[in-house]
């Protein structure tokens, strides 16, 4: 599978920073010790509410860039958020991050905790072989966690696998219950997005984060890909317990 941002996306938003990918997880029943999870999701959102401790997420320069962004592509950002903001204010008002599958969980905590948003998909619910953030021609199906079948306006950002269906919609607002994690999953995507200075050194300090996690617990080691202006996109291999590769 290969990821990328559109050409024109990143001439449109050059302090663009991201990373992706790729890991073998089994199912849900295959992740390591359940308490050593728990404790390690645990450990990150405590670094998350620590920093909410000193000031409301609207002010991190993280979620700041993302509004700006937004703002930009007109939508309004207290009715739109990036997903690391909507996570940071479930944790501000509740207290606690949902929980909805391990790796979504140990990945939701560390989104929380560097403030920058991180989708999770399911590898196998992407059409390949070229997973794109671009802007919508408007006639992509987007399926909704309620069940019923959207399309995104015309330049609406979204991501669109090989098939035309979008997984994502208002970029880094919603994902798509059609490729989201669940109980059947075996292999899964990452991605990590940030807009903010110091984006490129955040990107890939949070993916190394997640790889170490990931081969914690999963017994696979994957490979974070950065992407550049000079190298805009990236060959997601899927590394093996044994640590072979799969396209």
């Amino acid at each position: 599978m290969r990821f990328r941002h559109a050409d024109a996306l990143r001439s449109d938003f050059p302090e663009l920073s991201a990373g992706a990918l790729c890991a073998e997880v089994g199912t849900a029943r295959d992740a390591g010790s359940a308490a050593g999870l728990a404790m390690r999701v645990a450990a990150y959102t405590a670094r998350a509410t620590a920093r909410l401790d000193r000031a409301p997420e609207s002010e991190f320069p993280e979620v700041r860039a993302w509004r700006r962004a937004f703002a930009r592509m007109g939508l309004k950002p207290t009715q739109y958020r990036c997903a690391s903001e909507a996570l940071l204010r479930r944790l501000r008002k509740d207290g606690s991050l949902p929980r909805i599958h391990p790796v979504v969980d140990v990945c939701n905590a560390i989104s929380a905790a560097y403030g920058i948003p991180v989708a999770v998909l399911d590898a196998e619910r992407i059409a390949g072989p070229l997973l794109v953030v671009r802007r919508a021609r408007g006639d992509e199906p987007y399926v909704s966690f309620g069940g019923g079948t959207e399309h995104p306006a015309p330049g609406e950002v979204i991501f669109a696998d090989s098939a035309g269906r979008a997984h994502a919609r208002r970029w880094t607002n919603r994902q798509s219950a059609h490729s989201a994690v669940c109980g059947r999953t075996r292999r899964v995507i990452v991605v990590a997005e940030a807009l903010h200075d110091g984006g490129a050194d955040a990107v890939a300090d949070l993916l190394t984060t997640v790889a170490h996690e990931l081969a914690a617990h999963w017994r696979t080691v994957p490979e974070p890909a950065i992407l550049t202006p000079a190298a805009p996109e990236c060959v997601l291999t899927t590394p093996s317990a044994s640590g072979t590769t799969a396209p």
